[in-house]
């Protein structure tokens, strides 16, 4: 496709989603009816598979997605970084509540969706298996269920962990923007009672504030210098195999550089490609729905269905009894549970368009998006980056086991 052509039905496409989210005050948000556009082009054919891809913003997203992540650590304080330990934990939790409510829909209904292992057929634990791994967490997941799925001959729980990683979002998206308003809501009526504090003020000169030589403040200079953290990022995952994600030692980078002054807050603000750089990751989250095939999804609807049935159940009641425990909101406790169905970028946009439809103040707006957008990067690490991984390696081992 041409590439100028790609990229102004890709900028076509963001403008309506983001006019119908600020029409229904992210009632629907952005991420959601783009979701469903990308989709339905996708499956009729309207859009060529290699619309994304031809854009130029795919291979934009996979160079800068590491810069962004570097910029939100710069907009996290030490001290509300340390806060967040409740947030893992609802995190982790969240993975387990997965895993268990596959494992009790596969003693309902396994007779359903399995046959002979003697003839190669899928088992019910391996739909368990494969969904708990894509279903709470990312590419990296999604590659180990297929890596096992495939060592052992079983093709359609290859593909499984693809459709779920290709539609979760569908699910995720909507269902954290409803559930986000209303923690968004109950924050700005906190904030009105005096009982919400007001977000961090950043000066001026705080805000400009940085150890960096005036020639690394303008634009290339800032992508120069945040680009040498990335490489420093990445150069840390390959030493330790894999074991310190690029992206979770970026946010940690970004943190510790803004505590120590060599940052500036919010370190990309104000730079002349900060713009197109958030509209290229965004494209990251449709990637996934060109590749989904209508046979493979009529093959596989009832695994799928009870795998996004249950998996929201288990998330759901799983993350509210421990951030209750925790003296989390339900709302807030659910909604970062649900960061296991997107991760970032989705955990950023979701927190920022809550906070611009409850609160009706830049002053309002700035509380609630303080006190939601922390949350919901941690979670996004802890259950997509950290907890689905390690707990995914585990039990990969069990496909095509029984």
């Amino acid at each position: 496709m041409n590439p100028i052509v790609a990229f102004v039905v890709v900028m076509a496409v963001w403008t309506v989603s983001e006019y119908v989210a600020r029409k229904t005050k992210s009632l629907l948000s952005s991420l959601f009816v783009a979701s469903i556009i990308f989709l339905v082009g996708f499956l009729t054919g309207i859009f060529p598979d290699d619309l994304l891809a031809s854009s130029s913003l795919l291979a934009l997203a996979g160079v800068v997605v590491g810069f962004i992540i570097v910029h939100l650590g710069t907009m996290i304080s030490l001290d509300d970084f340390k806060k967040q330990w409740k947030t893992f934990l609802i995190g982790f939790s969240t993975v387990v509540g997965i895993g268990v409510a596959l494992w009790v829909a596969s003693l309902l209904f396994g007779g359903r969706i399995s046959g002979s292992a003697a003839d190669g057929y899928a088992q019910a634990l391996d739909f368990v298996v494969a969904g708990t791994g894509a279903l709470s967490g990312g590419t990296i997941s999604v590659i180990i269920v297929q890596e096992a799925a495939l060592g052992v001959g079983l093709t359609a729980i290859a593909v499984f962990p693809v459709l779920i990683a290709a539609l979760q979002g569908l699910v995720g998206f909507p269902l954290t923007s409803l559930i986000l308003r209303k923690e968004a809501a109950r924050l700005r009526d906190e904030y009105r009672a005096g009982n919400l504090a007001p977000a961090e003020e950043v000066g001026e000169e705080a805000a400009s504030a940085s150890m960096l030589p005036a020639a690394f403040l303008n634009t290339p200079g800032t992508l120069f210098v945040v680009g040498l953290v990335v490489l420093a990022s990445l150069g840390i995952n390959n030493l330790t195999d894999g074991i310190l994600n690029t992206f979770v030692v970026a946010l940690v980078f970004g943190i510790a550089l803004r505590t120590s002054g060599v940052f500036k807050p919010s370190v990309l603000a104000g730079i002349d490609s900060f713009g197109l750089m958030m509209l290229a990751i965004m494209i990251l989250v449709f990637g996934p729905l060109a590749t989904v095939e209508p046979a493979d999804v009529k093959a596989l609807a009832l695994p799928l269905l009870l795998v996004f049935v249950f998996g929201v159940a288990g998330i759901t009641g799983f993350s509210a009894l421990v951030g209750k425990l925790l003296g989390y909101s339900i709302p807030m406790s659910i909604a970062i549970g649900l960061t296991s169905l997107y991760g970032f970028p989705g955990t950023m946009i979701l927190s920022q368009e809550a906070a611009k439809g409850a609160g009706e103040s830049p002053e309002e707006v700035a509380a609630i998006e303080q006190s939601i957008l922390p949350k919901m990067i941690v979670a996004g690490f802890s259950t997509v980056t950290i907890t689905s991984v390690v707990v995914t390696s585990i039990i990969a081992g069990r496909i095509g086991a029984g």
